[in-house]
């Protein structure tokens, strides 16, 4: 049923794929990867031979070929054998560092099972996209010459494999995606009261309809802290912070759900505040609250936040699905409040940041219009985990310092671009910010911002630079395989404790913020108690009691 060189291949790609990549895998994701893995291997290594046989290139005789087989089987099973031990030992070794609880015992055999089940599945699979070939071209081999008959049935069943693919299983998935997502907004959820204050979003006058902004939108507009927490914290008076939040189901035009933000901001008092952060939210809509509130924290309050949702789906998906959704949402927002924000007196401005997480960054980046901005520049940018499609991302990549590594590269002499890690803070180098001040928080083991299209055939560049300290050494490059690992780190990308993979923890929102906008008479001991106040954990925000 199987041919042997094949399978050889795909064993040996079973063994690659249990090296260990940037995210650690239990024994589900490790069974799925290894399962495609293989499948992969004996795919690539049947259409070599079919190119071979098509080329009529002498071939073994089969008693030859049989002895072959043999003598390769047995470094190729030696390889997996101890791809096989030491594969827990890998996994855990990147949970060591990150905090993470080690595997159970039966974590290998299961995986193993996982594994094999997977690959039949998708051999079968195979088969039948065989057999539906071997039909075509029988058929047409009654009426036209046989070789126009294999081309045209390999058209034809490609055409309609892709067709059932993409318009029929991605769709449906797509789907189930987006409305289980959409559920989760709890959109007119009658245990949500809406806020008394007139000056919160949807509350008595708003122009934001506070059943329509979804669950991230309300938790956004009525979390965070109080005056009366700030000022405890601060020792000096302090404003309530203003967070305005327009939900994606308040109108189906990005353009109109731009309008009335700004119109919420003119009546709420937005642009009166000292800071102004146009943010933008992940792809569910998700505001990270260790970012917000430790950035009201440091202002007193005198802080107003805007953001509008483009999607329901997970930052994956949406990267996916939905790509021009946040970025024609967010350059609609920004090219209004600029302009608006241009049009007041220079001393009356509230000072203007960008800022956004994941997918969220990757928008906010998009709408940041350099050429519009030289004469009046916005006052700075922070993004988060930006998502390694981003041009402006890899534009100042591109333009680091000769010898300054990928994973934390320098920029000039960082006046207006900077990197930071869990492990490198944005001030580090003790030299001045410029006039405009762009800061990149990333994590060298988060696969949202350092996944490689390229890693199909070749090494991503950041794997041939000495290791950082929460990636495992042991990690190496396979063709095919390194790609397989880098796609499964990001479906669980968020799987890790803060301060690693895609969870960026409160402490280094708080170093970001505090470089970035620099907050009056801040100190490094203000620091160090906000730090204490939030704590470790990225999902929660600070201690607003």
């Amino acid at each position: 049923m199987f041919s042997v060189l094949p399978l050889l291949a795909g064993l040996l790609m079973v063994a690659a794929a249990l090296t260990p990549s940037l995210i650690p895998r239990d024994w589900i994701m490790q069974g799925v990867l290894g399962g495609v893995s293989m499948t992969a291997g004996y795919l690539a290594t049947q259409f070599l031979l079919a190119i071979w046989r098509t080329l009529e290139i002498p071939v073994l005789p089969r008693r030859w070929a049989t002895i072959a087989h043999a003598i390769l089987a047995i470094p190729v099973m030696a390889v997996l054998v101890r791809c096989v031990a030491l594969a827990d030992q890998w996994q855990n070794a990147i949970r060591e560092r990150m905090g993470m609880p080690e595997l159970e015992a039966a974590n290998t055999t299961k995986m193993l099972l996982l594994t094999a089940a997977i690959f039949v599945a998708l051999f079968l699979l195979g088969r039948a996209v065989q057999g539906l070939f071997d039909l075509l071209r029988t058929r047409l081999a009654r009426h036209i010459p046989v070789t126009s008959a294999n081309v045209l049935g390999l058209l034809l069943a490609g055409l309609i494999v892709v067709t059932l693919t993409r318009d029929g299983v991605v769709q449906w998935a797509f789907g189930i995606a987006d409305s289980s997502y959409a559920a989760a907004q709890h959109l007119t959820d009658a245990d949500a009261e809406p806020p008394s204050e007139g000056w919160r979003s949807g509350g008595p006058g708003s122009l934001i309809d506070w059943d329509l902004m979804g669950k991230p939108g309300r938790d956004f507009v009525s979390g965070g802290p109080r005056a009366p927490a700030i000022a405890a914290f601060t020792g000096r008076p302090a404003l309530e912070p203003l967070r305005i939040y327009v939900g994606l189901a308040q109108d189906k035009d990005p353009e109109t759900r731009a309008r009335i933000a700004l119109e919420e901001m003119i009546r709420t008092g937005a642009f009166e505040r000292r800071v102004l952060v146009l943010a933008s939210p992940t792809g569910t809509g998700w505001m990270d609250p260790a970012s917000y509130d430790a950035l009201e924290y440091m202002h007193e309050g005198n802080v107003a936040t805007v953001a509008l949702q483009y999607s329901y789906l997970q930052s994956p998906l949406a990267l996916i699905f939905e790509t021009e959704s946040g970025l024609d949402q967010t350059t609609a927002i920004m090219r209004l409040v600029y302009d608006h924000w241009r049009s007041l007196p220079a001393d009356a401005r509230p000072r203007l940041y960008l800022h956004g997480i994941s997918l969220g960054a990757w928008s906010s980046m998009y709408a940041l219009n350099p050429f519009q901005m030289m004469n009046e520049p916005v006052s700075g940018a922070f993004w988060v985990g930006p998502p390694f499609p981003s041009t402006l991302w890899r534009q100042a990549n591109e333009a680091r310092v000769p010898g300054s590594p990928l994973i934390l590269p320098q920029v000039d002499q960082g006046e207006v671009i900077r990197y930071a890690s869990q492990f490198a803070p944005p001030d580090r180098s003790g030299k001045p910010w410029g006039r405009l001040r762009i800061l990149f928080l990333q994590h060298a083991s988060d696969p949202i911002v350092f996944y490689d299209p390229a890693s199909l055939w070749r090494a991503p560049e950041w794997m041939r630079e000495p290791t950082a300290p929460d990636v495992s050494p042991q990690l190496s490059f396979t063709p095919i395989v390194t790609q397989l690992q880098l796609a499964v780190d990001m479906l669980v990308s968020t799987s890790t404790p803060p301060g690693f993979g895609h969870i960026y923890d409160a402490s280094e929102y708080i170093d970001g913020w505090v470089s970035v906008s620099a907050p009056q008479g801040w100190s490094a001991e203000d620091t160090a108690r906000l730090k204490a106040k939030c704590g470790k954990g990225g999902l929660i925000g600070c201690d607003n009691g």
